[in-house]
């Protein structure tokens, strides 16, 4: 159900019930903020709360509030919401904690949560177990403790699951315009996604962070992006935790490899929802996407007045998806022009100091530097501490540069190497003048490179397959595992299941050489249950009785081997079902090379992930060598799909490793299904 929450988070009248120094301060902060709406403090008792005049009850208010800060204990939250409720209320925020995630403490609050829920009907909540939210745009805030924040016309939302973190975040001093600050609590019914989506239809918000501990509702999350990508606002998260169930009973490599952050990564990915990994990323990366927008392409330059930084910023580039390209002929040209002989001119370039404090000399050359093909230029700018030392000499870098960006109509930020140089003040005249504070070289790439991401971002073409309820499950066989996934069509070896009695006439009616293999071992080849290239019969009986196993599976040996490779799927409650797509075989633990994507995929998607491993040159012929034949590659890895899908509602591991790659076709030489659909 989609609740309305635009007067909840944009009310026009605000009551506060209880008489705790968290109402209290949720009237103060209002007054502060100048927020013009109506304020209507609840006490039964008191006669006045934060300097406003209070009200016996709800009853007595002259009519139902947008929003409500109910700040009394669990259970008159219960009572309070019910009124609130049938009077018709906007919406609240439930401070109080004891609910879900405290059922292992105190045994009841599970059932006070479904309670709660009931209470509230079609009206929303936020929480409970929750601080509220502050919005700056309006000065509305239903927040009971201290922020850091100022009113803005516009900035970015941020919404987290942690109040002390939204504190933590209102007091950055960065000059990241905050239009919202929104906490989640225990998303009983309102969750983080729904939240966004709110925050997002308003006008004056250009972009969402998220600091997302669980993602909780696939579904309100798919919506969330959808929105997101129809109102052209970009969303960046910065996921917290590593949850173990993807990984429960698992059997297989795959789900070593596709634990749930893997899943998480790759739901993110999909989604085209950003990834950080750390608070102060996600506000350098928000500011550059709130001043500039996604970025066109990953092509950058630098200019600094050191070699230093020069060399600073070329090595963040590494490993990231930044580029410094080649300065071209005019760029050459009319650097050279203003800078004279003595400057070696390069990307990133040290264009030196003989020009500083000139400002027609420095904005002819950021405007040179700026001309080329490139989506944003980059001005290493450090600001002296003003308590000891005077910037004014640094005046000269805020006129060239605003003036070299409205001229060639690239984005200009000033990246201060460390992050205490740019002061609040100075990355506010900064902005005021067109151009991107951005605090710290390694975030400042942060922000670069994702920027850059979801300037190219391609959205999914299906939604997310949803896996069914989690069940108890049984492990298939090799035999059956590749059965189930040959009739879909995987590739599998000539083979047959015999018992040892009837082993060396399966053994003589076979084409060799043979691979045998013993069953009853998850892992048989740690387990030395699999002979390779038996060339005789006897050869076959020989390593059957090293194994000394009650039956056996005598295939066919694949030989041309180019590559092996690990295909798997693995439900993730979380996240979808995620593919694995990894180096096989022997290498699979050793490598950890591998890519995640959540289902369903497209034949480009794979064609993707496997360029992207670091044995991509196997694949495709190394030093001489010949290729695999990457058709059949991924025709296997979308029949593994194709039963994934037909069988999504029991599925809980489909895995092949190693599906043996050769120049002619690929093979699964073993699978693994686990399932709780009964066999």
């Amino acid at each position: 159900m989609t609740r309305d929450l635009s007067r909840l988070f944009r009310p026009r009248s605000i009551a506060v019930i209880g008489g705790g120094v968290w109402c209290a301060s949720v009237t103060e902060q209002c007054r502060r903020m100048g927020y013009d709406g109506a304020v209507w403090p609840v006490h039964p008792k008191r006669a006045e709360m934060g300097g406003l005049p209070t009200y016996a009850s709800l009853g007595d208010l002259p009519g139902a509030p947008d929003a409500t800060f109910i700040g009394v204990n669990r259970n008159a939250t219960i009572d309070t919401v019910r009124d609130l409720a049938a009077m018709g209320g906007g919406g609240a925020v439930c401070f109080a904690s004891g609910f879900r995630e405290a059922q292992a403490e105190m045994g009841d609050g599970d059932a006070l949560q479904d309670r709660l829920l009931d209470a509230a009907g079609d009206m929303p909540i936020i929480g409970p177990n929750c601080y509220g939210f502050i919005n700056y745009l309006d000065g509305a805030l239903l927040w009971p403790d201290q922020h850091g924040g100022t009113r803005c016309d516009k900035g970015v939302a941020l919404i987290t699951q942690s109040s002390n973190i939204a504190i933590n975040l209102t007091m950055q001093a960065r000059g990241l315009p905050l239009a919202y600050v929104a906490t989640a609590g225990n998303q009983a019914q309102t969750g983080l996604a729904d939240i966004g989506q709110a925050l997002l239809e308003d006008p004056r918000v250009t972009a969402l962070g998220l600091h997302i501990e669980g993602v909780g509702d696939l579904a309100a999350f798919e919506a969330l992006a959808r929105r997101a990508r129809a109102l052209g606002k970009p969303v960046v998260a910065l996921k917290a935790g590593k949850s173990v169930q993807a990984r429960a009973a698992a059997v297989s490599h795959t789900a070593s490899l596709a634990g749930s952050d893997a899943g998480a990564r790759a739901l993110l990915r999909r989604l085209g929802i950003a990834q950080v990994e750390s608070l102060s990323k996600l506000l350098e990366t928000l500011k550059l996407l709130h001043l500039a927008g996604p970025l066109r392409s990953e092509r950058i330059i630098s200019m600094s007045c050191s070699g230093g930084e020069a060399s600073l910023m070329a090595d963040a580039a590494v490993g990231r998806g930044v580029t410094f390209p080649l300065l071209d002929t005019a760029q050459h040209t009319a650097l050279r022009a203003a800078l004279g002989p003595m400057v070696a001119l390069a990307n990133p370039l040290d264009y030196h100091t003989f020009i500083w404090d000139d400002v027609p000399a420095m904005t002819q050359a950021f405007t040179a530097a700026l001309s080329g093909d490139v989506a944003l230029g980059c001005l290493v700018v450090d600001f002296p501490r003003t308590d000891r030392c005077s910037d004014a000499a640094w005046d000269c870098t805020l006129a060239a540069g605003a003036a070299a960006a409205k001229a060639s109509g690239t984005p200009l930020a000033f990246v201060a190497s460390l992050p205490e140089n740019l002061s609040e003040e100075v990355a506010q005249r900064i902005t005021d003048v067109g151009l991107i504070p951005l605090l710290g070289i390694e975030e400042a790439m942060t922000a670069i490179e994702t920027a850059a991401t979801l300037g190219r971002h391609r959205a999914a073409d299906a939604p997310v397959l949803l896996p069914g309820a989690d069940c108890p499950s049984d492990v298939l066989s090799e035999a059956a595992s590749k059965a189930a996934l040959a009739a879909h069509g995987v590739t599998v070896p000539q083979s047959c299941r015999v018992e040892a009695a009837d082993l060396r006439a399966a053994a003589e009616a076979m084409p060799l050489p043979l691979v045998l293999k013993g069953e009853g071992f998850a892992h048989k080849t740690e387990a030395g249950a699999v002979a390779l290239g038996l060339a005789t019969p006897g050869a076959v009986m020989e390593a059957a009785a090293r194994m000394n196993a009650p039956a056996y599976l005598l295939e066919e040996m694949i030989t041309g081997t180019v590559a092996e490779l690990l295909i798997g799927v693995v439900r993730d409650p979380a996240h979808g079902f995620v593919l694995t797509i990894a180096a096989g075989g022997v290498l699979t633990e050793m490598l950890k090379d591998s890519a995640s994507l959540i289902l369903p995929v497209l034949a480009r998607d794979i064609t993707e992930a496997l360029d992207s491993l670091r044995i991509a040159p196997m694949l495709a012929g190394y030093r001489g060598q010949p290729g695999a034949d990457r058709a059949s590659i991924v025709a296997a890895i979308m029949a593994v799909q194709e039963y994934a899908v037909q069988n999504a509602a029991h599925l809980q591991e489909a895995e092949i490793n190693p599906l043996i790659c050769t120049a002619t076709r690929a093979v699964a030489a073993d699978a693994l299904i686990r399932t709780g659909e009964k066999t």
